[in-house]
């Protein structure tokens, strides 16, 4: 595995744990005072945060790849 491949995965890896710490967070507040669980509500947390913190990783990988690549 070269260098190229680990810090794209680690990058996506380290992403999927931001984007599910937040998401969860954000749920917990709704599942206390606006929504059940399994809800369409807590689908839609999940995936309004998934769409945030795609656009944002997409938008910095390239400062990432070029600090780690280099």
């Amino acid at each position: 595995m070269n260098k190229k491949t680990l810090v794209g995965i680690s990058y996506v890896s380290a992403w999927i744990i931001i984007w599910g710490t937040i998401g969860s967070l954000i749920d917990f507040y709704f599942l206390q005072n606006t929504y059940l669980p399994g809800s369409p509500g807590q689908f839609l947390t999940f995936i309004i945060t998934a769409i945030i913190t795609s656009i944002i990783a997409v938008r910095i990988f390239p400062i990432v790849n070029n600090k780690f690549i280099s």
